[in-house]
């Protein structure tokens, strides 16, 4: 059996393991089935690589099952298949977390900052969401679609004066709606995914070291940071 046979078996046999401990080693359940169960279950691993898996159990089958000699097999793994299934193993065994990928410096924002120095920002640094805090407590989020709402809003009463607006008026302007989550430093890629996909008001996931929305900032993750680097 050729190297590239004997790495891809070792590799497909951990990821079957892996499979078998995410369901509690179930009996008699073969490995495309295991893949088809997990790939239904809410914050999966899976997610994109059901169709990658099942065609390497293909390949796997071809090996093991096919195998005319010790020495001999009629189907050989290319380099594609055995980076790939490299790559799922990755993924699934040592799943990235949001840090460090997500991870920077975020300026947060007193609820008492004048509004018009706010839209200076936004104007020369292009900032898109401004944390709002009142003595280290968190007090809500305000993105570039916050202030939209809050200057159409302004604007059917006449000319919008910025005179003595400070950004707890745009807090004010939210209301209930909830568009952050706070998650904890350890938190995975894939946990996050799953929130900007079922939930339509969220526009920006921010981390802290255990999730304390009242903790040090470490990082904050915009839809577009996820989807963006998914299509490259």
């Amino acid at each position: 059996m050729g190297e590239r046979a004997d790495i891809f078996l070792s590799t497909f046999n951990r990821i079957e393991k892996e499979l078998k401990n995410q369901l509690n080693n179930p009996a008699n359940m073969g490995f495309s089935e295991m893949v088809r169960r997990l790939s239904k279950r809410k914050g999966s691993l899976i997610g994109d690589t059901e169709n990658d898996l099942l065609q390497l159990a293909q390949l796997r089958n071809a090996i093991v099952h096919d195998q005319i000699a010790d020495d001999f097999v009629i189907a050989e793994p290319n380099e594609w298949a055995v980076k790939r299934i490299a790559e799922i193993e990755e993924a699934l065994i040592r799943p990235e977390k949001v840090l460090p990928r997500f991870g920077k410096k975020v300026t947060g924002f007193e609820q008492d900052f004048p509004l018009r120095k706010m839209m200076e920002i936004v104007a020369e640094k292009r900032f898109s969401q401004f944390p709002v805090y009142h003595r280290g407590t968190f007090r809500g989020l305000i993105t570039l679609r916050t202030i939209g709402l809050f200057f159409a809003q302004a604007s059917l009463a006449g000319p919008v004066n910025l005179q003595g607006k400070k950004a707890e008026d745009l807090l004010m302007n939210i209301g209930k709606s909830t568009n952050f989550h706070f998650v904890n430093a350890d938190t995975k890629v894939t946990e996050v995914e799953d929130m900007f996909h079922n939930q339509t008001t969220l526009e920006a996931v921010l981390i802290t070291k255990d999730g304390n929305p009242d903790g040090n900032l470490l990082g904050i993750i915009r839809p577009r940071d996820i989807y963006a680097q998914k299509e490259e």
